[in-house]
Formats: C-alpha cells, sequence, structure tokens
C-alpha cells in the first residue's frame, strides 16, 4: 500500500481522528447543518464523531446529505438495472460525467440501497485543491488522478493509478466508479475515451487485454439528469471550443461547478445500470480485432452503446431537438407547457439573440437524443 500513499482516501482507523480535527471546519460545519436541519451542532457532533469507518460516515451522514441534496434540488431520483448485480461481488462502473461530485455520490446512494458493495471512486487532484474538498474526498472514498503531469510523470502516475484499481477490484474486492472520459461532458455527447481503457490496463500484467477487462467486471452506467444546473456555467467553455479559442478556467470555476451541481434545479434524475461486459463480448472482440488498438476502439463502441441504450431521455431532450431543427418531429414526448417552461429557462441563461449560443445550448440536450437515434440506425 505505500506505493499508493499520494492518491488514497483513509483508512477506517483514521477516519474518526480526521472529523474530530476538521468538525468545526466552516464548510464542513455548513455542510453538516445542511445535513440535520433539524438538530443542534451538538447532536450532529455526536452522530458525526461516533463515525469509525467511511462506511459509517458514508451511511450515517454522506447519505443524508445527498438526500437532502434530492430532496431540495430534485424532483426525485430513479435507478434501474442493479437488480441483476450480486451484492457479493465488486464491480468496475464506468459511466458518462455530467456533474462533478453529484455523478458517484448518486451511484453510492443506489448502490446502498440496493445492497450491493459501494464504490472507490476517482477524481481529479484539480478538483480538490481547497483542504476541506480533500478532506471530505478521503472520508468517501475517493482516489486522485493527478493531472498536470510531463509525460514521463505521467506515465509512471498513470502505472500506479492502474495498479491500485486493480488492488481494490481484485485483491480488496472493493467496487470502483470511473467516469468514461476525463472531465464532464460539456456538450450533452458522451463517448469513452480509449485512454481510459488503455490506463486501466497497465496492470494487466501476463493478460491479453480482453482477459483482464472481463476479470474486472466492467458495468456501463448511464446517468440522465432532466436538467443540467451546471448548464449555463459550461457555456463559456464550449463557446470557446466553437470558437476555435484557448479555454482558461477562472481560479475558482471547480468550486463554483460543484456547489451549482449540488444546489441548483435538476428536475428529475435516473440511473440506470447495463449489463456487466462478459465473456460473450470479450471473447467475439479478441477473435474479430487483431490490433490492441482495434480491440480498445471497440470496448469504448461497447460501452457507449450501452450507456446510450440504457440512457432516460427527458421532454427536455426533445423539446432542444425540436427548437434545434426548428421541428415538431417529437411533439408526443412534451407537452406545450414543458416546452414553454424550456424555452423560459433558455431567455435566462443564454443570449437568445446569438444564434451560434443559442445553438450550442440545445445541442447540450439535444445531443442524447441525436446520439441515441445514431445507435439504433447503427444496429438496423
Amino acid at each position: 500500500m505505500k506505493d499508493f500513499e499520494d492518491i488514497r482516501f483513509y483508512r477506517d482507523d483514521e477516519v474518526q481522528q480526521a472529523l474530530k480535527e476538521n468538525i468545526k471546519h466552516p464548510m464542513i460545519k455548513a455542510l453538516l447543518q445542511f445535513t440535520f436541519p433539524e438538530k443542534d451542532f451538538a447532536e450532529i457532533e455526536e452522530i458525526t464523531l461516533a463515525c469509525t469507518s467511511i462506511r459509517e460516515f458514508q451511511t450515517k451522514v454522506i447519505y443524508h446529505s445527498v438526500q437532502k441534496v434530492l430532496e431540495r434540488s430534485t424532483e426525485g431520483l430513479t435507478y434501474s438495472g442493479f437488480d441483476k448485480l450480486n451484492k457479493n461481488e465488486s464491480y468496475f462502473y464506468i459511466s458518462n460525467h455530467r456533474d462533478i461530485v453529484l455523478d458517484t455520490s448518486l451511484l453510492n446512494s443506489a448502490l446502498y440501497e440496493s445492497d450491493l458493495v459501494m464504490t472507490a471512486s476517482a477524481i481529479g487532484d484539480n478538483l480538490v485543491q481547497k483542504p476541506f474538498l480533500m478532506l471530505l474526498s478521503r472520508l468517501n472514498r475517493n482516489f486522485l488522478v493527478k493531472r498536470g503531469l510531463g509525460p514521463r510523470e505521467m506515465l509512471k502516475s498513470s502505472q500506479n493509478l492502474s495498479n491500485y484499481i486493480k488492488h481494490l477490484l481484485l485483491e480488496e474486492g472493493r467496487s470502483v466508479w470511473m467516469a468514461q472520459r476525463e472531465g464532464r461532458t460539456k456538450d450533452g455527447s458522451d463517448h469513452t475515451q480509449q485512454g481510459v481503457l488503455k490506463m486501466i490496463a497497465m496492470a494487466k500484467g501476463n493478460l491479453s487485454l480482453t482477459e483482464y477487462l472481463k476479470k474486472l467486471k466492467i458495468v456501463p452506467v448511464a446517468i440522465s439528469y432532466e436538467f443540467d444546473p451546471t448548464d449555463r456555467l459550461k457555456m463559456p467553455e464550449i463557446m470557446a471550443k466553437r470558437m476555435q479559442e484557448t479555454y482558461v478556467k477562472s481560479a475558482n470555476e471547480d468550486f463554483n461547478s460543484i456547489m451549482q451541481g449540488a444546489l441548483g434545479n435538476k428536475g428529475r434524475i435516473h440511473i440506470s445500470a447495463g449489463d456487466v461486459l462478459g465473456e460473450e463480448v470479450f471473447d467475439g472482440i479478441e477473435k474479430n480485432a487483431a490490433s490492441v488498438n482495434e480491440q480498445l476502439k471497440t470496448i469504448t463502441t461497447k460501452i457507449d452503446e450501452a450507456v446510450y441504450r440504457n440512457y432516460k431521455l427527458w421532454p427536455s431532450n426533445y423539446i432542444a431537438c425540436d427548437l434545434l431543427n426548428n421541428s415538431s418531429t417529437y411533439s408526443d414526448k412534451y407537452s406545450e407547457k414543458e416546452k414553454r417552461q424550456f424555452e423560459r429557462r433558455i431567455s435566462r441563461r443564454i443570449d437568445m439573440k446569438n444564434a451560434l449560443e443559442l445553438n450550442s445550448y440545445l445541442l447540450m440536450y439535444a445531443n442524447p437524443v441525436i446520439n441515441k437515434n445514431a445507435l439504433y440506425e447503427k444496429k438496423g
């Protein structure tokens, strides 16, 4: 474990001390009071400091924090597909990535309620620069993915990260979550990066690529938000990309996204677990794809297909598609009231007279429909 000291989360025997040292930090205190608004701080302190493991902290505190977020900023969370999984097994969940903190928090809530092994989750070290965010991430079983390294350091870091994921899944029996790509999807188009799978496979040892990935029991997961509470915050980066300009993040951009993601209106949310990628997938790939790169490409396609097959499309997605194409193709999927509400949402977030900005915003919501349709067309 000494190789993983700089990326690992807390051991259970470190949890209570970390809580004792930080419970009165203003941001930690605010989170706890948000979670238990009906209790005075002495009661909250008693509940929190009684936690002697990550699981206890997650189930006695963070689970309730997530429920409060759902209660205050959503119309509810639903999930499906988890009943097919074995509660005694660990899985490698790979999902689309829309929200910095909520994606994995909501997944773990679904796993907890389904009596399945909760995940250790990857998080970029650039997202936990503030000490209280680092504390919370380590208390929530997040491990660090190092960003901004030179080529040689990046190779070494990737190998170590791959070894740690292998250790968690195959030695500790701990489920793992990782996003299908580096960074959140900004334009609503979810695609798996080959580099993610390539990094994961660095720890395969003498096994072939397909043999190793089969052992990890990969479960593609689709996370669908009716409304993206950070849609307005994503627009400057989207516009810079479309204008072929260099985009530079502001100092507090990630933190603002975390806060807006938690507190902003999300409407309804659905999480769907696909089937485990098993022998029928990997054996076919090994037979038909000659090179490792071809195999990686095929596996990423399989994950993408599973994500879109299970993606829950909301009225907002269909409305955006019709507005984008100036059509009524999907008018049976939404009401006039829902359309008016979505149009009001757009007018409050962007300059509707700016055609490129309007087009970019609509694509953010329309792309799931476009990509799902493309998948069905491809499948015939």
